[in-house]
């Protein structure tokens, strides 16, 4: 600070030191579905309502549509914070049309006119409108089924020539809605086709690829696709650090086998069968998927994030849509072939309890539920913290500040045995005098999550030593 003459006496407060992290909340659930009896005032469409394990407030919801079950099953489990999405229920000549118009709600997008979130997209509002980042998702009732009539796949049969990259592009017109794709070109023709988006409700579909050449042509393939809401839901949960929790068909092993093989995050966690609830006095079947989001709240607030929610009972049900054989130490039941294929199921063992730790992650690193989202926790709690940190003068004091912060918070996970250890230091080859003249300091953190004894061995030995003790 520049001297100044002073007679008398002066404090300067110095604002070095490290900070304290706090954790972000895990708990909250994101759930979207119709509710058509809904107080319109209470939760008005496409937008973010907080549910703060308010039975009374969920009242309003009515009593039809996908939301008053689906939040009775959350709160089931525990009084959570739930924040809610409510889309319009479609309209249609038949039922077929109208479940297709309220799917096309459910995935919702951009308004045009307004730029407001639409459908599952809304659940991206809820940061500014609630302060809230719902950190489980779920849309029980659109997530089970696999697309009908998607674009698995598009052939080029002659590839043209005169065409550029960049400006070649391929419109999919037919009786389905949705379908998106780019096209490859190189030395000016058509080389490839890729599917971005495979849409839906398609029996006859074809390509036309325009652009500054001609000639090109390509065959539509089509087929049963991966679902629709889960494949929007994968975007926003990569962009929020969430994870989804997707029902499975609830009809057989092998389709529920065959719904996970379309999945390779993860941040997706399959569940199937379905729960019976008793609803008027007589068991229905129901997707399980809000009632596995509650019991996962549930497990954030009495154990913490970094524990699975497998082996723990699921309240509110009393039984599942198929019997599921279950022996502990059989790695032929079926509960074990489910789990072996990466799906989560439900065993009776003492109560109806969720059995399988996998999520549909590709990468055996990130194959427990558990070690993704005690990642994700820590990673978005450590750069949420770190506001103050930006813009400051990048010192000696500076690196030591923002180190010593991180490993404190650290040690505090270790303790709590959200960790089994972590460290904080900065990258002394990133942090090169360019990179920092550029404003740009680098730190590195590592740690270690618990990991969920899955597999436990007993190694039994018969021996006659013991004898000696009745002589």
């Amino acid at each position: 600070m520049p001297e100044q003459f002073l007679h008398g006496v002066e404090v300067v407060e110095i604002d070095n030191g490290p900070r304290p992290i706090r954790t972000v909340k895990s708990s909250i659930i994101g759930l979207v579905g119709t509710a058509p009896q809904a107080d319109a005032t209470a939760f008005p469409l496409n937008t973010p309502v907080l549910v703060a394990g308010s039975r009374a407030q969920a009242a309003k919801l009515g009593d039809t549509g996908t939301l008053p079950a689906a939040v009775d099953g959350i709160f089931d489990q525990a009084g959570a914070m739930v924040v809610v999405i409510r889309v319009a229920e479609g309209t249609g000549a038949d039922d077929s049309a109208k479940a297709s118009a309220t799917l096309a709600n459910v995935l919702g997008g951009v308004d045009g006119a307004t730029g407001a979130y639409e459908g599952v997209h809304a659940l991206l509002a809820a940061r500014t409108v609630l302060g809230l980042t719902p950190r489980i998702l779920c849309a029980p009732g659109f997530t089970h089924q696999r697309t009908v009539g998607g674009v698995t796949g598009i052939a080029v049969a002659a590839g043209g020539s005169g065409y550029t990259a960049g400006t070649t592009t391929v419109a999919i017109t037919g009786n389905g809605t949705g379908a998106e794709a780019t096209v490859t070109v190189l030395d000016g023709a058509v080389t490839g086709i890729t599917v971005t988006k495979p849409g839906r409700g398609y029996t006859n579909a074809s390509a036309t690829v325009t652009g500054a050449g001609s000639g090109a042509t390509a065959t539509v393939n089509l087929g049963d696709v991966a679902n629709a809401v889960v494949a929007e839901l994968l975007g926003i949960a990569e962009r929020t650090r969430a994870v989804i929790i997707a029902d499975g068909p609830g009809s057989t092993d092998e389709a529920a086998v065959a719904y996970r093989g379309d999945w390779g995050s993860p941040r997706v966690f399959v569940v199937d069968p379905w729960g019976l609830v008793t609803a008027d006095g007589v068991p229905a079947a129901e997707p399980l998927s809000a009632r596995v989001a509650g019991l996962i709240a549930r497990m954030d607030n009495d154990r913490g994030f970094w524990w699975s929610p497998s082996n723990q009972t699921i309240n509110g049900i009393v039984g599942t849509s198929r019997a599921v054989d279950f022996i502990l130490g059989d790695a032929n039941c079926r509960a074990n072939y489910l789990n072996e294929h990466e799906v989560a199921t439900v065993i009776r063992e003492d109560g109806f309890r969720l059995w399988g730790n996998r999520s549909c992650s590709s990468d055996p690193k990130w194959a427990f539920l558990s070690v993704r989202r005690t990642a994700d926790m820590i990673n978005d709690s450590l750069q949420r913290a770190h506001l103050w940190a930006v813009d400051r003068n990048i010192t000696r004091t500076y690196l030591e500040d923002v180190t010593e912060g991180v490993n404190a918070y650290l040690r505090s996970l270790t303790a709590q045995g959200a960790i089994l250890g972590g460290r904080c230091w900065p990258d002394p080859d990133l942090n090169s005098a360019a990179n920092i003249a550029q404003g740009k300091v680098f730190f590195n953190f590592d740690f270690t999550p618990p990991y969920p004894a899955e597999h436990i061995t007993f190694r039994s030995h018969l021996v006659n030593d013991y004898i000696a003790e009745i002589l």
